[in-house]
């Protein structure tokens, strides 16, 4: 399930404990095309089916981004919508996947995350982060809206925070205010100390009952049985105004920083 290195992918591999490592990357900050996008909501759900998996843990590569959202080449080359809502849906289905395995998923997140990779992070049933892994809902600077990881950023922080992060799009809003708001569950100086604890949790976890960490993930996600249909109605949203002027403009100025 891999891709070129110069494209992104995504591995997986199940350690000795029963830890399943889904690890996805792309050469631009970790952003994520869709067939990385793909990739990932499926290898998602092959962890969850997987009996020798009795955990999830989902991470990028390298230290700088946990994940820079969305890919801005294929927002620019999207031209009608039906291709905006199939791209838009690629986070749909992570998020789904997420939702729907009866397995923990726990994410580590070593550095920044913007737009749909704050959405992976909210989406995960346990996160962990460095202190360099501030927070950015950037869609509304671009013409957009985060409307489908919306439903998973609110379900964390509150429809309090993800208003203020979703109207003040062009903030960071650091590790320590994610921490308050519960987006992550502890944040740690670093990444030594970051693995140490997620290492921790899951060998933990590998050893908990899998019946009762089900039975408490169903409890957990109790209230998003209409996400099935919200969040392609959400991605056709997106789909709709990537194709506007503005944020075809507004994508051309990002991508010339």
């Amino acid at each position: 399930m891999n891709h070129l290195e110069n494209k992104g992918g995504v591995n997986y591999s199940v350690n000795t404990e029963g830890i399943g490592i889904i690890e996805f990357w792309h050469p631009a900050s970790n952003a994520l095309p869709a067939s990385v996008l793909n990739d990932l909501a499926e290898t998602i759900q092959r962890a969850s089916e997987d009996n020798d998996c009795k955990v999830i843990l989902l991470k990028s590569k390298g230290n700088r981004a946990f994940c820079a959202g969305a890919s801005f080449d294929e927002l620019i080359a999207i031209d009608n919508e039906r291709a905006g809502l199939e791209f838009f849906s690629g986070f749909s289905k992570v998020i789904l996947s997420i939702r729907k395995s009866e397995k923990f998923v726990i994410c580590r997140v070593q550095g920044k995350a913007v737009g749909g990779g704050v959405g992976i992070a909210a989406a995960a049933d346990f996160t962990y982060a460095t202190k360099h892994a501030s927070v950015k809902l950037s869609e509304l600077a671009i013409g957009i809206g985060p409307f489908v990881v919306g439903p998973a950023v609110e379900r964390k922080v509150g429809k309090g925070a993800y208003t203020a992060m979703a109207i003040d799009a062009t903030t960071w809003y650091g590790a320590a205010w994610a921490e308050k708001h519960g987006l992550f569950a502890k944040v740690f100086e670093d990444e030594k100390d970051l693995d140490e604890a997620v290492e921790s949790l899951t060998q933990k976890l590998a050893l908990s009952s899998p019946q009762a960490m089900t039975e408490l993930k169903r409890v957990f996600w109790e209230g998003t049985d209409d996400w099935e249909a919200l969040l392609p109605e959400r991605a056709a949203i997106s789909g709709r105004l990537v194709l506007s002027e503005f944020t075809r403009e507004a994508i051309k100025r990002f991508k010339g920083k």
